[in-house]
């Protein structure tokens, strides 16, 4: 019997994909034609190549601003997820603590990024915010528009604040998902509580924590707006991450062929080191 194959399906998807292309794919076609042209003004382009990715690979500059991006990341990874694991694990599972712990977890979720930035802009300043006066009066040199180490560690405990939540929220859902069979069975096997988190809770949280990973990888290295208004990249270059460096290069300078190279090599960047991170754990979760 031969099957019949009915299309129709694919005027459904036709507006999402309309939309796709307006929004990503049109946009990153313009990128890349500025990329490989050079302009002297009056809208006349010229032919340049691949002169802005040699430039762009070449500098320092570029270099260093990414190790800056790569590190907070990697820091901010090793904080939220453990702690977000940490505190999903010691919320309630039942009675009215649950809607209120969700409630109080999703707050910071709700902020506007650049709210974010000058709430901490304001509550880290040594003259008028709680933070630095409090941190002041215990006889700590903090002032983080001088100090490059204050710089990072308000960002951290900024992003920390704000995105930790999501971790937690993520954990949440995989943990209260796992039937009760499986704790009475740990209980009738007398096994110890690390080793329920270890053979039950971690194993059934895996799929969430691969998408928490990759959320706040790729959200912590793109992220801009936040460190622009807190530090705006300083004190000198400390903070000046990749993207607050290529918005310098782009409207600052108005250099749009560098920036258009820089902003290819920055997204393939993104996309093969998220694709690391799936293999990866993918694997792992195979293997396991």
């Amino acid at each position: 019997m031969q099957k019949t194959w009915n299309n129709k399906a694919w005027f459904m998807v036709l507006p999402v994909l309309v939309l796709v292309a307006f929004s990503a794919v049109i946009p990153l076609m313009t990128v890349v034609n500025y990329s490989v042209q050079d302009t002297f003004g009056n809208n006349e382009f010229f032919w340049a190549g691949t002169e802005w990715f040699s430039e762009t690979l070449a500098s320092s500059r570029f270099w260093d601003s990414l190790q800056r991006n790569l590190l907070f990341s990697l820091i901010i990874l090793a904080i939220e997820v453990p702690l977000g694991i940490f505190i999903a694990l010691n919320m309630p599972k039942k009675g009215i603590g649950v809607p209120i712990c969700l409630v109080l977890m999703a707050l910071p979720l709700l902020i506007p990024w650049n709210v974010v930035g000058t709430i901490w802009q304001i509550f880290a300043r040594v003259d008028i915010g709680l933070l630095g006066y409090a941190v002041d009066g215990l006889g700590i040199d903090y002032n983080y528009v001088k100090d490059p180490l204050d710089a990072w560690v308000t960002l951290i405990v900024m992003d920390v604040w704000h995105w930790t939540s999501l971790v937690v929220l993520l954990c949440y859902a995989g943990l209260v998902s796992i039937p009760q069979a499986y704790y009475q069975a740990a209980k009738i096997d007398g096994a110890s509580r690390w080793s329920v988190f270890r053979y039950i809770e971690l194993p059934k949280m895996n799929r969430v924590l691969l998408i928490a990973v990759l959320l706040r990888f790729m959200d912590s290295f793109m992220i801009y707006t936040e460190p622009f208004v807190v530090t705006g990249g300083g004190p000198g270059n400390s903070t000046t991450f990749l993207s607050i460096d290529l918005v310098k290069t782009a409207i600052g300078q108005f250099d749009v062929g560098p920036a258009a190279a820089v902003s290819i090599i920055y997204f393939l960047i993104i996309l093969l080191l998220s694709w690391v991170f799936y293999t990866v754990m993918t694997s792992s979760d195979q293997q396991a």
